[in-house]
């Protein structure tokens, strides 16, 4: 088989890095329970800090400095509820260290032989990087799509999604303040899918940054997509802030991840954002 299945001997590594004969040095042998709960505390520390400082940045820029130009960009009339921070924080946290136990775990079965990611780029043709890319946003999309409505049951709601909806004025701060049953369902697509979905190491890096990267930039509270892309014919498949506000304050619309294209299937779009956009 291709993947981490071929003759490659997989390598206990927490940070890899590619050599010129693509093979992986271990730094941390996480088949090791020890070794496993230090990389563990190691990973929680990066995914916190990252967190920490990208939310920082942002929330400095956007709602403290408030630069002028962004002014016509807020996406709510309300101005954030300062008394949300800390309740956000601390969610954020359990959330940083479940994610964190999740890429442990993802390490723990590359090890093993049970995932599909692969270090060699042209593996299946260079062809199949952006391909790789593409099926995997898709199906995160379908799955979260369709688990997004669920929790929206109101007795799902209640135990598992409400801890994210108390953010009434979304911030940076909100991109991962969830309820642990909510980050727990989310952490394990990943998984499961490079389980079945051959995925090159580099893609995986890519694909994580992107899933960072549209947390922050949905929950932001000001659109920093250009005005009027909501109404382009490429623009209008992918989600922003406007579109992602419209769900926090109208429970009923608005449910995707990346892209409308569920939504808009389903006629969940919120009818605001059909007539405004962004």
């Amino acid at each position: 088989m291709r993947g981490n299945r071929s003759t490659e001997t997989p390598h206990a590594s927490l940070f890899p890095y590619l050599t010129a004969s693509n093979r992986i040095h271990p730094m941390i042998d996480l088949t090791q329970p020890r070794l496993f709960l230090l990389g563990n505390l190691i990973l929680f520390s990066i995914v916190a800090a990252r967190y920490f400082v990208f939310a920082y940045i942002l929330h400095w820029y956007f709602f403290i400095r408030k630069d002028p130009r962004w002014a016509d960009r807020k996406v709510y009339s309300r101005d954030y509820d300062r008394s949300q921070f800390i309740s956000e924080l601390k969610w954020s946290m359990v959330s940083s260290a479940i994610f964190s136990l999740s890429g442990c775990i993802l390490g723990w079965m590359y090890l093993k032989g049970y995932t599909r990611i692969y270090l060699e780029p042209g593996l299946y043709g260079y062809w199949y990087l952006p391909v790789s890319l593409v099926v995997v946003m898709l199906l995160h999309e379908t799955y979260y799509y369709w688990l997004h409505r669920w929790m929206h049951i109101p007795s799902v709601y209640r135990i598992v999604h409400k801890v994210h909806h108390d953010s009434r004025v979304t911030s940076p701060w909100t991109a991962f303040s969830f309820h642990p049953i909510e980050t727990l369902i989310q952490a394990l697509f990943l998984p499961v899918v490079l389980c079945i979905v051959p995925v090159n190491a580099w893609v995986l890096l890519l694909l994580l940054t992107i899933m960072t990267v549209s947390g922050f930039i949905n929950h932001l509270g000001y659109e920093v997509y250009p005005k009027g892309s909501y109404h382009h014919p490429v623009g209008k498949w992918f989600i922003g802030a406007t579109h992602h506000a419209r769900h926090h304050k109208q429970y009923r619309y608005n449910f995707g991840l990346y892209f409308t294209f569920w939504d808009r299937l389903t006629n969940t779009e919120a009818p605001e954002v059909e007539s405004g956009g962004r």
